[in-house]
């Protein structure tokens, strides 16, 4: 089965148990895939419908049914693009004069359809690094590469847009300079208001269409900025915590945004994306980079110093409990406890490889031990953040 006819099984299943929003962002994605002006103007049509039939639920899936079908018909024959590689970095170093700080080296790599997570605690390179991606900063040593054609800087930067944290201040509308992008960036005039109705729908602004840049709040001023940029049609997505003004479910809808965006089988482009949101950033990347002062850490190389937790392979689970750390690491003993830690309020425990998951909860049942809340960190970067 293709890339493309799983994700249409997916949106079946959506259509089935009724999950509309979710299905009406992905109807978009598809009929932006389709390039086809006839296709525009019937998902916009299906969106003014939904404005006026919002609770019709039997008249919804008729009409879901009609357009991903047609839509499918179209899209079957389209060819998959490979994934390939847009941008990598050989040894990538940064240095600021006499500062102490300094990132690198970076060696990465990233592929159309991926999304890469820079996690780290505040002020360890990441926003350094994001701006050496989109040239706003030049690397002191080390090469970047892109693997995608340009003609000269400034075409560069048409295809590989940076979104700062803190957005400029626009005039106007928000249609109205949506709008104005699309001209600048080679939208026929038959199809600029149409192209730019599905990105707002697309990314939750149609109810701000004519909000101004005041009246919206600073999550809705990063989403009118990512309809802006993919209005641009990029190659690669450099964004700076996207997620530091959402509460927990609007960061989901973004991060689903993001992976869905990017997943495209026709159109598919890199993001690169820093936050210190770990696990909702973890969910969604296909790789994540950790920074600890400016150096590049992986997950599963051992531990460098005596006192880091991380050690490959082993099992290490961080949890809440009401007991003592004298009574926990008596009962650990039995699992052969390799450290166990109290950190910010959770414990962090080390196990050997042979010890699994499961062992860990069996034992913990077995004692009765009271648990708040506990989570397999084996396998995320939240491991480097234990002291």
């Amino acid at each position: 089965m293709s890339e493309f006819e799983k994700q249409y099984e997916e949106l079946l299943n959506f259509l089935k148990f009724e999950d509309f929003s979710i299905l009406t962002k992905r109807i978009i994605d598809l009929t932006l895939d389709t390039e086809d002006i006839n296709y525009y103007k019937k998902t916009n049509d299906l969106l003014i419908w939904l404005d006026h039939n919002e609770n019709n639920v039997d008249a919804k899936k008729v009409k879901y049914q009609e357009i991903l079908s047609d839509l499918h018909q179209t899209l079957i024959s389209k060819p998959i693009l490979e994934k390939k590689v847009l941008v990598s970095t050989s040894n990538l170093q940064k240095s600021y004069g006499s500062s102490s700080f300094g990132l690198g080296p970076i060696d990465m790599e990233l592929r159309q359809g991926e999304i890469l997570g820079l996690v780290g605690e505040n002020g360890n390179g990441k926003t350094t690094l994001l701006r050496c991606l989109c040239g706003e900063l030049f690397a002191t040593s080390g090469k970047i590469n892109y693997h995608f054609n340009f003609k000269d800087d400034y075409h560069l930067r048409t295809k590989l847009v940076y979104i700062p944290q803190r957005t400029e201040t626009w005039y106007g509308s928000m249609f109205e300079n949506l709008q104005f992008t699309a001209t600048n960036y080679g939208y026929k005039p038959e199809e600029n208001e149409l192209v730019v109705e599905l990105i707002i729908a697309r990314l939750g602004l149609r109810k701000f269409r004519n909000h101004s840049w005041k009246s919206l709040s600073s999550g809705y001023k990063m989403r009118f900025e990512l309809a802006r940029m993919l209005l641009r049609k990029p190659e690669i997505l450099l964004i700076d915590e996207p997620l530091a003004n959402l509460d927990i479910l609007a960061q989901q809808t973004v991060l689903e945004d993001f992976r869905s965006i990017a997943k495209s089988p026709f159109r598919p482009i890199g993001i690169v994306l820093s936050s210190q949101q770990l696990y909702e950033v973890e969910k969604t990347s296909d790789q994540v980079i950790f920074l600890k002062q400016g150096k590049q850490k992986n997950l599963h190389e051992k531990a460098s110093q005596e006192n880091e937790v991380v050690v490959a392979n082993n099992l290490v689970i961080e949890f809440e409990s009401s007991l003592t750390q004298g009574e926990l690491g008596t009962i650990f003993e039995n699992l052969n406890m390799i450290s166990l830690q109290f950190n910010g309020g959770t414990y962090i425990v080390n196990f050997p490889d042979t010890v699994s998951v499961y062992d860990f909860m069996q034992l913990a049942i077995s004692h009765k031990i009271p648990l708040q809340y506990f989570r397999n960190i084996s396998n995320s970067t939240r491991r480097f953040f234990v002291s």
